[in-house]
């Protein structure tokens, strides 16, 4: 393990910096998102949650796919490069590690998705331990113990990381990681075995903190496929989804959500064709010649639940799309969360008589 003192942190960065990309959480006034570094970058390592998860280093809210291009008659298809540089995302909380370990499900899974692939070939990830859950954290629910960053989806994390009072301490979990540790070594400090002491007594502290958190002990029973056709059909959605306002903000800041959309752009020299980041809860989503498979909004809400709590687990051994990070109950203007859906079937039972 190897430690380095919060006021040279600015050093690392630098010296990572001169042979990969590297992201950081950047501070632009009370918001802060994973953002590529420069020297005037404004960072904000201790920041619990950043506002959007940093999923978008792997996949990214729009990119280029290819260009079409029309001369002389003739049509010539230029693909967009796939990722080649080796970059490294400094700073991911262990819900969002997680959250990468879903999509992998998904983009991974055949047919792969080579864009995807080639980044996360590329990327290295440092989490950081969370040293002040907040109530909305409710991560152990999926499993995700926050203290271990290395455990939150074994193999996942390369180099595990804990701040304690003023020191960031750096622990290598797999082969990327210790080449990124041994290739900035020259910054960094050993650390003793006092050191160990004090992370391992941060670890209990934070645990002990979990456990008092309001959303901590949720129940899960019932939502891991085998009652299906039963929470679908449940009366529950029809009274819960009345104050949604389609805004689409859950799915954004949602570290697992992975619907896209793919448009074209005329730019005048060519046809450039490109994915974004979509929305199960919008009205045109999916929207076909012969109209939309989920035409109302309870339709729609329902189906995004349902996809992170049953469809996701069944298909996924068990697996869910939720990591328990708590932006969606922060940022959901209409407090429409996954917590209140869990609650509301936890209460009613998921039917009526």
């Amino acid at each position: 393990m190897y430690k380095i003192a919060k006021e040279n942190l600015q050093t690392l960065y630098r010296e990572i910096a001169k042979n990969q990309e590297l992201f950081l959480p950047e501070k632009i006034g009370e918001q802060v998102n994973f953002a590529p570094y420069r020297e005037e970058l404004e960072t904000d390592l201790t920041v619990l949650k950043t506002v959007k998860s940093p999923k978008d280093v792997f996949f990214p809210q729009s990119e280029n796919l290819y260009t079409c291009v029309e001369k002389d008659r003739k049509i010539t298809i230029e693909p967009e490069k796939l990722q080649e540089q080796k970059f490294v995302v400094f700073g991911m909380r262990p819900c969002d590690v997680k959250g990468v370990q879903v999509l992998d499900k998904v983009f991974l899974a055949d047919p792969v998705d080579t864009f995807y692939a080639a980044r996360r070939e590329h990327g290295t990830i440092v989490s950081l331990a969370c040293g002040e859950p907040e109530e909305t954290c409710f991560c152990k629910v999926f499993g995700v113990d926050c203290t271990e960053p290395e455990t939150a989806a074994e193999g996942f994390v390369d180099v595990a990381a804990w701040f304690v009072e003023d020191t960031l301490y750096l622990k290598a979990v797999t082969e990327k990681g210790t080449a990124l540790l041994e290739a900035v070594k020259d910054v960094l400090t050993e650390a003793e075995n006092t050191d160990e002491a004090k992370v391992e007594a941060q670890k209990e502290t934070v645990r002990a903190i979990v456990e008092k958190l309001p959303y901590t002990h949720l129940s899960l029973e019932g939502w891991n496929g085998d009652d299906m056709m039963e929470r679908f059909n449940s009366p529950v959605w029809e009274e819960l989804y009345h104050p949604c306002l389609a805004c689409g903000t859950c799915t954004f800041v949602c570290p697992t959500c992975q619907c896209y959309d793919i448009k074209d752009y005329d730019t005048g020299h060519g046809i450039q064709r490109y994915r974004c980041w979509d929305s199960c809860m919008y009205s045109d989503f999916t929207m076909m010649a012969h109209g939309n498979n989920r035409n109302s909004q309870m339709q729609r809400f329902r189906q995004r639940f349902m996809h992170k709590l049953v469809y996701f687990p069944a298909n996924n051994n068990g697996m869910y799309s939720c990591v328990g990070c708590g932006r969606c109950v922060e940022k959901c203007p209409s407090s429409l969360n996954i917590v209140k859906v869990i609650k509301a079937f936890e209460k009613q039972g998921g039917a009526k008589e």
